[in-house]
Order: C-alpha cells, then structure tokens, then sequence
C-alpha cells in the first residue's frame, strides 16, 4: 500500500468519504426491520393506526435518506477509483517511456498494453467496490449480529454455526482462485500481442497469404485464454450456490426454531419477521466480504504485475551525467575502441573494438553487409544502448556525461522501420519542429523531395495519414521522415537505410540539398547501394561487428577487399540490368 499512497493522497477525502456516507445507508439496513416489527408487534396487534402511519413515515424517511447515502457513496468512490487509475496509468505509462530499448525487450508489447488497461481497470474496481463496502459490510455484520442477539439470544446461535463454515469455504475459493487469475492475466498478454502483432502486419499478412495461418495462432491464444479464465472463474462460481444454500438453510431454521418460540409465546410475531431479516443481512454482508475478498484477489494479481514495471531497474539513464547542462554545438563523433553484446552473458559481440573519429559537417557513409552492426553502431550515439567497452564522444564528452534530453536533442535519425503516426502530414512533420512556421515546414519537406508529392494531394499537409502511414507509398514515407529529422535542424543526421525505397535521381537531389542546406550538420549514411555514400567524405566498411575499412571512396577500392566485392557485385548488376 505504500507505493500507492501518493495516488490516493490528492483524493483522500474522496477515500474517506465514499466509506462514511455508505454508513448511513447501513444504519438504516440495520434500523429498518426492528422499526417493522414494531408495527406489527405494536401497531397492528393493538390496532394502532396513527402509531403505524408514524412509524411509516419514519421508515419513508429514512429510506429516503438511505437512498442518498448510497448515491453519495457511490460517487465518491468512483471518483476516488477513477483519479486513483488515471493518476497510476499516467506514470506507469510515463516509465514505460524511459525504459531503455533493453528494458522494453525484456516486457512485451502487448503485456505491457494489457498493464496500462486491464490491469489498472483490477484495480480500479476493487477500490470501487472495497470503498462501497468497507464500511458497509462490516457495519452491517456488526449491526445485524447486535440487533439479532438483543432480540433473541438463544436464536441467534445458529448465526455462530454457520458463519464459520461460510468463511472456511470463502477463504478456500480465494486461496484457489489467486494463481488462476495471474495465469488468466498472462493469457491476456499473450492475447493482446497476438492482436497487436497481426493488425500491424496486416499487410504482410494478405500479400503473402497467411491470413488462415493467423487465424489460427489467434484461435489458439483466444481458447488459451478463455481456457484460463473459466479455470479461474469456475472456482468463483461455487461462492454464489454455497452462500445462497446457507442463506436458504439458515433461514429455514430460523423460521423453524422462531416458529415454535411464537407457538410457545415466548417470542412476537414481528421479531421473527425482524430476526430473519437480520440473518439475511448477516449472510448477504458475509457475501459482499467475500465479493471483495475474491475481486481483491484478482486485482492483487494485477497490482504485482504493475509493480514489475515500475520496479524495473532502467539500465540506461542520466542521473550521473556531470555535464548536464552540455548542448551538442558541433557534431563531432570519436568511438574509442568501443565493444557491445546484446546479451551481457553471450561471448559474441556485436560490435568489437570500434575506433575512429568524426569531424564536424562531414558526411559518413556506412556500409557492410546485413548483420554487421552498421545500425546497432549508430545507436550509440544518441545511447540508445550504452556501450560495454571503450566510449563514445560527441564534442569531446562522452555521451553518458550529457542529460538525454540534451543529447537526443541533438542528433535525428531516421529509423530503417520509418514510422509516421495517425494524424496530418503536417503534425507529423511538427515532430521535428513543433513552433516550426509553415514556410520553414515547406523548406524541409522540400529538401527532403517531399513536397512535390504532399502538394498533390488535395489536403496537401492537412492531408491525414492512417495509421503507420499506410495511405502513402514506401519512399513517401521515406521522405516525410527524412524531412521530419531535417525539420529539427540537429547537429548529427543519422538516415538508417532510408532512402532504400526512393530512385537513385530522388535520392541524388535529397544529398545535394544535404550538402547545401546541412552543410554545419554532421551526417552519418547508412545504405546498401555504393552510389549512396561514394560521394561521402569518409567511408566505414563494416564486417562481422568490426570496421574492416575508412577511407574515401577511391582508397578503398584501392585498399579494401571487402568494399571492392560491394562495388564489384554492384557494378555487375548494373551491367546486367
């Protein structure tokens, strides 16, 4: 309860009110029934009609008030239930979003979707339910159990009987139910990765046909679960026939030992009518325990899942940086004998002794074969991971030593996988400028050969894009994203094999508006096709996570085997075609 005292602090008297005005819905639970028999013991035995139009009145009134109490009640703890989980969603989702790549690889996609939602709506219904409850519950347990023994001592044994069978076997069904529902949970995860995996897909999915086989991974994650929750639910399902039997039993024993007390003149009608109604309230409070106990159970699950991810250790981040307040001024890039592993426990290493040096402005071609660290060598530079060896400088500080903030402020990359989001060509260009004017908007986009194409469209950059940007072809988003990061006007320029989809002509026009319009700006180009980066000042070879050549264009062909075998099987190709 500690970690979630702050959620509930803001909103305590929410938290303290929900509980306190359901206390005056259960003073009249508990006052109702001795108020009836006194109409039937008083009123209708000696024929008292005024005294039972008093008492009605009184009932009418207090029923009345019940009702308000009640309403009250219930709106203070949804409002206590719904700050709680909006206030808890907001920084689990806020953590989330600091967790390095390592710490996102170690939580799937849709285990985490399922703790932002599911998992916090647990919990927000068992505060709900446990604020209308607290209090009403054990008040009315209390109450009834003291009205019905100040009525009839002797009768109100057969409470003691059967209320601790009720919470033996309550206590059963919980211990039971509470590792089924954590499975169920799981099963949810796996379920809502399925989902997320194959909408995103979905693409790939019809071109290549697979949408059989898909259905099928589904169908076996939705029985999985489905599975799973009725092995937790069907432990639950026996709470409501055990509750109602007792109820039903000790009802009829009630009326049974009750009715030969009335034969025998030792007790009124009308306490008998009271008492079993005592002994309802008894049983149904027992059940309403139980309810919370159960959902508890469930939300208990649910809250261990989310501690996980806020307990998560972020291995990346910038508390010990001693250089703060450091802006990237220059862009000049030094790996000093750098080595990194995925997997801190596997031998093999990604990247092995990396060392060389970038100056200001250059332009830097990077180019290997798939699977020779060329992407992974970049994303040290913004610590996207951090290194296990060696270390990487940017302006002479090692990049641990700047805020991230500072430091990803600096440098734009466009990703190999580009990315857009749902919303306007222009919001999505905003990405790299959010107070850029429509003049600077139109200048990037126009660098980035975008432009032509965006003002086709009849919205032009009002024009809205689905979801990933799937209503543009692969080289349009390309450029849009090669714009957004040209927009931010960075000190480093990182394109990732972006320009992959877009012709030799396009992609020769956007380099030379790099050369002119990020002339200051240091740019890093990794690309499959030689005539992408000849032009570069430097060029890395990259084989097998080592740089196996640096130099310019003719020094390698003259130096570097491995580069000669690129031109060499390019040129071929060309040739061919």
């Amino acid at each position: 309860m500690k970690r979630y005292g702050k959620y509930i602090k803001p909103y305590l008297s929410a938290f303290i009110l929900g509980p306190v005005m359901m206390i005056v819905e259960v003073v009249g639970e508990v006052m109702l029934p001795a108020m009836m028999a006194d109409i039937i013991n008083i009123g209708a035995a000696n024929r008292d009609i005024p005294y039972m139009i008093t008492k009605g009145i009184m009932m009418v009134i207090m029923a009345f008030t019940m009702m308000v109490g009640g309403m009250g009640g219930a709106y203070f703890a949804a409002k206590a239930a719904m700050h709680f989980g909006r206030d808890l969603r907001k920084d689990l989702f806020q953590k989330v979003q600091k967790f390095s790549f390592a710490n996102i690889d170690s939580f799937s996609t849709g285990s985490l979707v399922t703790r932002l939602t599911n998992d916090i709506t647990q919990m927000q219904n068992v505060i709900m339910m446990g604020l209308r409850m607290m209090l009403r519950a054990p008040g009315m347990l209390i109450g009834a159990v003291i009205m019905a023994f100040t009525m009839n001592a002797s009768l109100a044994l057969i409470i003691l009987i059967v209320a601790p069978i009720l919470a033996i076997a309550i206590g059963t069904i919980i211990r039971i139910a509470f590792p089924r529902f954590e499975l169920m949970q799981k099963k949810l995860d796996h379920l809502n990765s399925n989902i997320q995996e194959t909408l995103t897909n979905v693409r790939v999915i019809k071109s290549f046909v697979r949408g059989e086989y898909e259905e099928e991974r589904f169908s076996e994650s939705n029985e999985a679960l489905m599975e799973a929750g009725l092995n937790a639910f069907k432990v639950v399902i026996i709470q409501m026939p055990i509750m109602t039997f007792a109820m039903n039993a000790t009802v009829i024993a009630v009326v049974w030992f009750g009715g030969n007390q009335i034969l025998g003149g030792s007790m009124p009608v009308g306490d008998l009518t009271a008492f079993t109604t005592y002994v309802t309230q008894i049983l149904m409070s027992l059940m309403m325990l139980a309810m919370v106990l159960l959902q508890s159970s469930r939300a208990v699950a649910s809250s261990r899942r989310i501690g996980e991810v806020l307990d998560t250790e972020i291995d990346l981040k910038d508390d010990d940086a001693v250089n703060k307040d450091k802006v990237v001024t220059d862009g000049r890039i030094e790996f000093k004998h750098v080595s990194f592993r995925y997997y801190k426990d596997n031998h093999e290493k990604v990247l092995d002794d990396i060392d060389f040096t970038i100056e200001a402005g250059q332009t830097v071609g990077i180019i290997g074969s798939t699977g020779s660290g060329k992407t992974t060598l970049v994303q040290m530079i913004p610590r996207l991971y951090d290194v296990d060896e060696g270390e990487v400088l940017v302006d002479g500080v090692n990049v641990k030593d700047y805020c991230l903030h500072h430091l990803r402020n600096g440098v734009s990359m466009v990703l190999q996988k580009n990315v857009l989001f749902s919303g306007t060509i222009l919001e999505n260009l905003q990405w790299g400028d959010e107070h850029a004017t429509e003049a600077e908007i139109r200048a990037a986009a126009d660098a980035a050969q975008a432009d032509v194409f965006v003002s086709s469209f009849p919205q032009g950059y009002e024009t809205e894009l689905g979801q990933g940007g799937v209503n543009v072809s692969g080289g349009q988003k390309q450029r849009l994203c090669i714009a957004r990061a040209m927009l931010k006007k960075p000190k480093i320029l990182i394109l990732d094999d972006s320009t992959s989809a877009v012709d030799t002509a396009t992609e020769a026009k956007i380099r030379e508006c790099f050369r002119t319009t990020l002339r200051h700006t240091t740019k890093l180009i990794i690309a499959q096709r030689i005539s992408s980066v000849m032009d570069a000042d430097l060029i890395l070879v990259m084989e097998e996570g080592k740089v196996v050549g640096m130099g310019c264009h003719d020094e390698l062909l003259a130096s570097c085997h491995a580069y000669q075998e690129i031109y060499d099987s390019q040129m071929d190709r060309e040739v061919g075609a």
